[in-house]
């Protein structure tokens, strides 16, 4: 089993951390994703190395995509391999989940559309105009697809994620 955790400078730290280490914990092969290797900082002074650069990645030899939040995905969703891959996810229907600002590199890859989401208050609106049916709950899994709102979340995120890559 092999998991991409996608992140850029300002992510969220736990936002990462936790499910990378929670997938880490059930034996997957998780590597942390971003614009190119190096060191990412979070938004709370943590700071992670990237196993690879998104034009590295051939999404086809990955189970999971975890899209972390805070400012990263600002970055994220302008990089046209970052979107690419997650266009991948979807069309192959393979487990995707996404946290707080995550949902924007949703929104960007076209990926939304008619979907079940929720995401931090700062993004519903973009989610909506994006065609998102939006709810405000821990988290809302809809087929492949898990997204929660905020950091207060990642227990329910990191159990449905789990369960849904289990299946």
């Amino acid at each position: 089993m092999k998991a991409l955790v996608f992140g850029a400078d300002g992510f969220e730290d736990v936002e990462l951390i936790y499910p990378y280490h929670r997938l880490k914990e059930e034996g997957v092969d998780a590597k942390i994703a971003s614009l190119q290797r190096g060191t990412i900082t979070g938004k709370h002074g943590y700071s992670v190395n990237v196993d690879l650069g998104f034009d590295e990645i051939d999404p086809a030899e990955y189970d999971l995509l975890v899209i972390s939040g805070g400012k990263g995905p600002e970055k994220m969703r302008l990089d046209s391999n970052a979107l690419e891959i997650t266009r991948h996810f979807f069309k192959e229907n393979k487990p995707v989940a996404a946290i707080c600002h995550g949902p924007q590199l949703l929104i960007s890859a076209g990926v939304i559309k008619g979907r079940k989401a929720t995401s931090w208050p700062g993004v519903i609106d973009d989610l909506k105009a994006a065609g998102a049916d939006i709810y405000d709950e821990e988290v809302v899994v809809d087929g492949n697809l898990i997204t929660s709102r905020s950091p207060h979340d990642l227990f329910a995120f990191g159990r449905e994620m789990m369960e849904l890559l289990n299946k």
